[in-house]
């Protein structure tokens, strides 16, 4: 979806607000929230200091005595704890823990707090500690703790409970010295429970009113300021653009240029000066392009007349290696017919003379030497025909390892006469699409080359190897390998490296003509094993699924 620069800028703008306002939000409703219920907690301990306060008077003054009305009962576990006035009124002795529980039922009942005196060594049954009274019990008389404040949810409301440990002072060993308790020690400790509910429904609802004003900062905010995009930005950016079209259209008007006193029109000036400077320069291009054209057309001409002759010459050239190729065949051929004429009547005269071995040998020289001239002359006309692309192919789909049995079988008395053993290992064979009887050749030369190349009683090994996309093969030997230098050009026509004098340097020229004829690879690298050697490999392209439907 495309949108427009209005959009964008207020949508980029919208989303920025929303994230600073609301990281700020959050941080002020923290800090109020955090704030809020320190003040909750400061409340908490002036109300327990207060408990301790009112309690510690009370001990210090030996209990206080309330005038007995109602169901009221003396404290069974205080000594002289009714008396009677002069005029009959009787008045009940309250500890300190009495007069708290007193202030607590007040409190609750006022709906302010309430709290509850606990110990782990009761003297009334009623000051039962919880689970975390008990808890925190412990640990305040294990000194890890001072103070523990915990929020809690009791009938629907929400608490925040203080609990803080009350110590052993003098006065307190009146009632409780007989349980064997010290001063300073952990006498129990006092729950204040302040309810917190209506505190947390006016957070929550302080929370709502800063997301409202947060929104509507961000519509107020993002009104005005597309208003003012659409005056100073918007409104001129679309005049400037109009004034540009006009201009693609050849029908710029200059007078309509922006008067806006700001950017906006400096580039509204700049582009009447630009389009001044291109209406000169088209006019110059205009007659520079008319003149190149000529001249171009001119060069034209000449590249034309020029491929003439370059395809008159290549044509001759290939008449020429054509007619040469065959008229030195047929001599050659004729010579080497000859030549087996004269050995055959030769080795059937009954003589012993030394002239007629000799004149044999020197026969047997020259047919060798025509043959050589022989091979030489159609390895050449095929390379020809090859890089000329007039050679007859029958390029279909083939497996590989059926060959490459066949050309080892045909190769083995040579190697044999060497003690050379050949190693196969083709279980890696995907389906090509190949002439057979190049792909023959390229095996042969290659395979030849090793025996003639490879120590007596070495072996050579024929492997193949795939990936994605080609079928690699392999000749491996371990000869005296090959120099880098030879590397480079062992491919190039009549090259002969080391070791190859009696070659004539086209066996591995038309390999690669072949290889590249099937648009494939062709290669020698030392071996990966390390061992002394060569490893000749050429890859053809896999015959995949779709190829193979194709052509069948």
């Amino acid at each position: 979806m495309r949108l427009n620069l209005s959009t964008k800028i207020i949508i980029s703008l919208s989303v920025a607000l929303s994230i600073a306002l609301g990281i700020t939000f959050y941080i002020i409703y923290t800090m109020q929230k955090r704030l809020i219920m320190a003040q909750i907690e400061h409340e908490a301990r002036a109300i327990f200091r207060q408990i301790v306060i009112t309690r510690q008077w009370i001990a210090d003054h030996g209990g206080i005595f309330i005038e007995q009305k109602g169901t009221m009962k003396p404290n069974p576990y205080l000594e002289q704890s009714e008396i009677i006035d002069i005029q009959g009124k009787k008045y009940i002795r309250s500890s300190p823990a009495m007069v708290t529980k007193e202030i607590s039922k007040y409190a609750k009942g006022m709906e302010l707090y309430w709290f509850h005196i606990t110990s782990l060594k009761l003297v009334n049954p009623e000051n039962q500690p919880d689970e975390f009274e008990k808890r925190m019990l412990v640990e305040f008389a294990n000194g890890s703790k001072k103070e523990a404040i915990n929020l809690e949810r009791i009938n629907n409301t929400t608490y925040l409970r203080y609990v803080s440990p009350l110590f052993i002072e003098k006065p307190c060993l009146t009632c409780h010295g007989k349980q064997g308790y010290s001063i300073g020690e952990v006498r129990g400790a006092i729950s204040v429970m302040i309810p917190i509910e209506k505190t947390l429904l006016e957070i929550e609802k302080n929370k709502k009113t800063m997301i409202l004003l947060a929104v509507l900062t961000v519509v107020s905010v993002m009104s005005i300021l597309f208003v003012i995009l659409q005056k100073t930005v918007l409104i001129p950016m679309k005049r400037l653009k109009n004034s540009i079209n006009d201009y693609s259209e050849g029908r710029y008007i200059p007078e309509k240029r922006l008067t806006t006193g700001d950017e906006f029109e400096d580039i509204c000036n700049a582009l009447y000066t630009m389009a001044q400077r291109i209406s000169k320069h088209n006019i110059e291009l205009s007659e520079k392009v008319k003149e190149s054209t000529k001249e171009l057309e001119e060069i034209n001409q000449k590249l034309i007349q020029y491929n003439k002759i370059l395809d008159e010459s290549n044509k001759k050239k290939s008449d020429f290696i054509a007619d040469v190729s065959h008229e030195l065949r047929t001599p050659l051929t004729t010579i080497k017919g000859s030549m087996d004429f004269i050995t055959a009547k030769l080795q059937n005269i009954n003589t012993s003379c030394q002239s007629a071995n000799e004149l044999l040998e020197f026969c047997e020289l020259i047919k060798k030497n025509c043959e050589r001239l022989i091979r030489m002359v159609n390895t050449m006309l095929d390379i020809e025909k090859i890089e000329s692309g007039v050679i007859e192919t029958n390029i279909r789909p083939l497996e590989l390892t059926n060959i490459i049995n066949e050309t080892i079988t045909s190769l083995t008395p040579q190697a044999q006469e060497k003690g050379i053993y050949f190693k196969v290992d083709t279980s890696i064979s995907k389906p090509v699409f190949a002439d057979e009887d190049m792909i023959r050749q390229v095996l042969t030369n290659i395979i030849s080359n090793a025996i003639k190349f490879s120590p007596e009683g070495s072996s050579i090994l024929i492997k193949t190897d795939a990936d994605e996309t080609h079928l690699y093969t392999y000749v491996i030997d371990e000869g005296s390998g090959i120099d880098l230098e030879d590397k480079e050009r062992i491919f190039d026509k009549f090259y002969k490296g080391k070791g190859r004098k009696d070659s004539s340097g086209l066996g591995l020229a038309i390999c690669k003509s072949i290889i590249r004829l099937h648009d494939g690879i062709i290669g020698v690298k030392d071996r990966d094993d390390g061992l002394k050697g060569s490893c000749f490999y050429f890859a053809l392209k896999i015959l995949q699924d779709e190829t193979l439907h194709t052509h069948s």
